[in-house]
């Protein structure tokens, strides 16, 4: 006798329907395992290649910001440098306007100007050499006017500033310069 023998006809078809049923579930099932097996190992492999590539993605990251401080630290110490410079050529012209000022007030130098000769001045004279020479003058010969030692204090102040105001000036454009090549 066969199992099949004991079930009522009417339930044969029903039982192996529901059975077939069941083997299809299985299968379908199985399938689904698989295919979430598959579908892990690609998240795995994704999320894989995805940190190697955030790595790569930081170290390159890490190298430019490295560079970048770099290249800043060497702007730094050219702009030091190039500070340190123009502070000493800012206190050597001071200190050569403080000398000029000095030799001014003790009467060591004076300081003067060519007059105008009359324009109506004797025409021999401007072909003839003169007789002796004055030391300490440029111009030989040419008749000179001396500056008031006031007024040459004050003009030698008024160069000074204008000698700080160059170098300043300088300073600035030199610095700008050095920022504008290093960007």
């Amino acid at each position: 006798m066969s199992l099949l023998t004991l079930i009522p006809a009417r339930y044969r078809w029903l039982i192996g329907g529901a059975l077939a049923l069941a083997l299809l579930l299985g299968a379908i099932s199985l399938g689904w395992v698989v295919q979430g097996w598959r579908l892990g190992q690609a998240l795995a492999a994704r999320d894989q290649s995805h940190a190697e590539a955030m790595v790569r993605l930081h170290d390159a990251a890490a190298r430019e910001t490295q560079r970048a401080q770099n290249k800043r630290l060497a702007l730094e110490r050219q702009l030091q440098a190039f500070s340190q410079t123009q502070y000493r050529r800012l206190s050597d012209a001071e200190q050569q306007a403080a000398r000029l000022r000095d030799r001014l007030a003790t009467a060591e130098l004076r300081l003067s100007v060519l007059t105008a000769e009359p324009a109506a001045a004797d025409v021999d004279h401007h072909d003839q050499l003169p007789a002796t020479t004055r030391a300490g003058r440029l111009v030989d010969g040419a008749p000179r006017a001396d500056i008031d030692r006031g007024a040459a204090q004050r003009i030698v102040a008024i160069t000074g500033r204008g000698d700080r105001a160059i170098i300043a000036l300088g300073t600035c454009q030199a610095y700008v310069r050095a920022i504008s090549e290093a960007l």
